[in-house]
């Protein structure tokens, strides 16, 4: 008997023809899906088809997505060469880098000589009454008679001046010719006798100091000029001679 040989119906669609076909179009799709994911980075695939009518199963190698992520960066590399470089901006140059101009060295000052200050010289214990006067007569006789002091000449008005310090005790007409006198009382057993005043500047009972203005020269009482008549007196009215007395107290009347 012969077999009846399969009769194919003309609106049966021939699968063996269209079968293979949809395998290579869905292969090529998978391949290209494969590669975008390649493309993108989400790491290698294996493609496979199942069925037992269909081809075996297309494997993408990890060095696939290796060679695509260096044609990456290549190609990255590649346009940022040819971008134009921006212009560096111009160095900044640090203050300590600077040349700056040699600081000259510090030289020192020489500190400003202090002043010296103003001393007064004290003012000695006994001073001439009147300085710088001519003597015109020492202590001794004269004309049959002592004369008791030393005169000392300048014009009339010159100051006199108190021999040293002690309190006037009289101050006025002296009488016996002396004209204007002043009498100074040292404490110390003595006392200063000053004749012939023109004007009288202390009064009595007045402490003077050595130096200080006491009356101006004249020629009052018995005088032949203006003329200061000065005596000393150990105690009143015993007068000595007042060259040795007064070089004793450092100075001289030059008699």
């Amino acid at each position: 008997m012969q077999e009846d040989s399969p009769v194919q119906n003309e609106n049966t669609p021939d699968t063996t023809v269209e079968q293979p076909q949809r395998a290579r179009r869905r292969n090529r799709l998978i391949v290209l899906g494969a590669a975008a994911l390649v493309a993108l980075g989400l790491g290698g695939v294996a493609v496979a088809t199942t069925g037992p009518d269909r081809p075996s199963p297309t494997a993408v190698s990890l060095d696939a997505q290796s060679r695509a992520e260096a044609a990456s960066r290549a190609d990255r590399s590649a346009r940022e060469s040819t971008a134009p470089a921006s212009p560096s901006a111009a160095p900044s140059v640090s203050p300590s880098t600077t040349s700056a101009s040699p600081t000259p060295a510090k030289t020192a000052t020489a500190k400003p000589k202090p002043k010296p200050k103003k001393t007064t010289k004290p003012t000695p214990a006994w001073v001439d009454p009147m300085p710088g006067a001519a003597v015109t007569s020492c202590y001794g006789q004269r004309w049959g008679t002592l004369h008791a002091g030393i005169d000392l000449a300048l014009p009339s008005g010159t100051p006199i001046h108190a021999a040293a310090a002690g309190t006037v005790t009289q101050a006025g007409d002296a009488a016996d010719g002396y004209g204007n006198s002043v009498f100074i009382d040292h404490g110390n057993g003595y006392l200063t006798h000053y004749a012939h005043q023109s004007r009288i500047a202390v009064t009595v009972g007045q402490k003077v100091k050595a130096g200080q203005i006491i009356g101006y020269e004249g020629a009052t009482g018995d005088a032949t000029g203006p003329h200061l008549h000065f005596e000393v007196h150990q105690g009143m009215w015993n007068q000595i001679d007042p060259a040795p007395y007064m070089r004793a107290h450092g100075v001289d009347l030059g008699c």
